[in-house]
């Protein structure tokens, strides 16, 4: 019989291939994806590990990373330094834009509808709506990205207009990148969490709807279908994160709060 140590490889094997190829195309060897394992070994480690609830020494992150004292203190130094999450508190940004264009009355109206917005000197709009939503990024920034990936126009009356309600970038740059990365560590952080909660504890909502024998020429009519219905539930899931989104102001405590959804396909 396989031990857990073997199984959790195995799980490992099978999930990385897709990660390893995305490595590949972008020319990343071997020895860079160890030394990112490593910093990531010792990060995990050090905030996850602690004994008590107090942070992990250097002594512990060592035995349970089977790196040396040095090398782990020389990694917590780094990473005291590091902050890769600029790029995707971007694209939440532009997420927020969107999801209040959509959803808030004075940007919308009564069937939901976003409203054509002039971009700036009025009340309504897109100054005033990235003001109130994102009031530190520049509403100029904020556009330029938004018609970059096709979520917003300019209509015949120079107005501005919505396209689409989720951005989402177009080209294979640093927020696409960084992207794809936040999307495999929900999900894993997910995965995790449901293997090693306690008894009393509820699991995340984790779920999979697949099927092995769906005919090949099907496949169009799957994507029609999700792209409606699956759009469709995501909007709903992002009203309902929006009704309960708690003011900037209220002191209240807050937490990073969703649901992803992909396609399986083999």
């Amino acid at each position: 019989m396989e031990t857990t140590k073997q199984l959790v490889l195995k799980a490992f094997r099978g999930f990385f291939g897709p990660i390893a190829g995305i490595l590949l195309r972008a020319g990343v060897t071997w020895r860079e994806v160890m030394d990112v394992a490593k910093t990531t070994y010792v990060d995990v480690a050090s905030r996850d590990f602690g004994i008590r609830g107090r942070p992990t020494n250097i002594s512990r992150v060592s035995i349970l990373t089977g790196l040396t004292r040095r090398d782990v203190s020389r990694i917590r130094k780094l990473l005291e330094r590091s902050d890769s999450n600029d790029v995707v508190d971007s694209m939440n940004h532009a997420t927020r834009v969107l999801t209040g264009w959509h959803t808030d009355a004075d940007f919308s109206s009564d069937n939901g509808a976003p409203l054509p917005l002039a971009k700036d000197g009025t009340q309504r709009s897109f100054d005033a709506l990235c003001k109130r939503y994102v009031g530190d990024v520049p509403p100029t920034t904020m556009l330029k990205e938004l018609i970059h990936v096709g979520a917003v126009e300019t209509d015949a009356d120079g107005n501005l207009v919505a396209r689409k309600r989720n951005y989402m970038p177009r080209q294979l740059d640093a927020a696409q990148i960084l992207s794809s990365g936040s999307v495999l560590e929900d999900l894993g952080n997910t995965v995790a969490y449901n293997l090693y909660r306690s008894s009393d504890d509820m699991p995340k909502f984790e779920r999979r709807a697949t099927n092995t024998q769906v005919r090949a020429a099907d496949v169009p009519a799957f994507q029609n279908f999700l792209e409606q219905e699956g759009q469709a539930f995501l909007e709903r899931v992002d009203a309902w994160l929006s009704d309960h989104e708690a003011a900037e102001d209220s002191g209240e405590a807050t937490v990073r709060l969703g649901l992803g959804a992909y396609w399986i396909e083999e």
